[in-house]
């Protein structure tokens, strides 16, 4: 089991790669288009300092992140509308993002364990809210590093996404609206050569299931993530679980994501 404060070390360290990546950008390149449709590389920060909120609500007043839910205009424009809301000039988001994520890790910090926090559609502990915000700051920093046409560095931390990814099968199914599996899934993945993970597999699941799915981390971080198509991956599926799972992997909660289109298909 993964430590509370070692989670947050990674969140935090995540958080601070993007915020490098966009802190020297001109309000132009702000306004640059991401792959994410509609979106701007400040949607993308709105959106992040949107759910982080969301999150600091949810560890410090249930009753007031449940009426946030219940009062949404629109329940299928949630995830825009707050991009929306949070979007404003780079000199007034850059630095609510940053408070509101260490307004964020402190709740969480100081949340008990035990504790159950409230979410959209299902509850998490402190330490699984933590990976999912690792998560969505890793997926939406890659939004924004497509953007910019750089390659960021895999790093040790994909390591709690590809937790998360696998830990989401069942809920991937789900939410295409498929039956759940009963067929048991094994995942090996190549960890990103780095000092603190040399040569290493990261693997979860039975060590006998029939079905497997095995390739670099990198690749299944970016497919349950939905930043890359399965055909533009180096992912092998053995079984027909396994196959299926490829083609609905999302490890965030809610509704189906669009996904992205192979790349042979992708807008130039």
């Amino acid at each position: 089991m993964v430590d509370l404060t070692d989670l947050l070390t990674d969140l935090a360290a995540e958080s601070a790669e993007l915020d490098s990546l966009v802190a020297p950008l001109s309000t132009a390149d702000w306004a640059r288009s991401t792959p994410a449709p509609g979106w701007t590389i400040g949607h993308q920060i709105a959106h992040l300092a949107w759910t982080d909120h969301a999150a600091w609500l949810a560890a410090t007043d249930a009753d007031a992140f449940y009426s946030s839910v219940t009062s949404a205009a629109d329940p299928a424009r949630l995830v825009d509308a707050g991009a929306e809301e949070f979007l404003a000039p780079p000199g007034e988001l850059l630095p609510r993002w940053r408070s509101g994520r260490t307004a964020l890790a402190a709740a969480l910090a100081a949340t008990p364990a035990g504790d159950k926090l409230p979410w959209y559609g299902t509850t998490m502990s402190p330490a699984s809210m933590v990976t999912a915000r690792i998560m969505e700051t890793w997926a939406h920093g890659t939004d924004v590093a497509d953007a910019l046409r750089v390659t960021r560095p895999a790093t040790a931390r994909l390591r709690h996404i590809a937790y998360l990814g696998f830990r989401t099968l069942g809920h991937s199914f789900a939410a295409h609206g498929r039956p759940l599996p009963t067929t048991p899934v094994r995942v090996d993945l190549t960890a990103p050569a780095t000092p603190h993970t040399g040569d290493a597999t990261w693997s979860y699941g039975p060590a006998d299931a029939a079905d497997l799915v095995t390739g670099p981390a990198l690749d299944f971080c970016l497919l349950v993530t939905q930043r890359r198509h399965r055909a533009d991956l180096a992912l092998t599926a053995t079984g027909l679980v396994a196959d299926a799972w490829l083609d609905v992997a999302q490890a965030f909660a809610g509704p189906p994501g669009a996904g992205r289109a192979p790349a042979a298909e992708a807008p130039a």
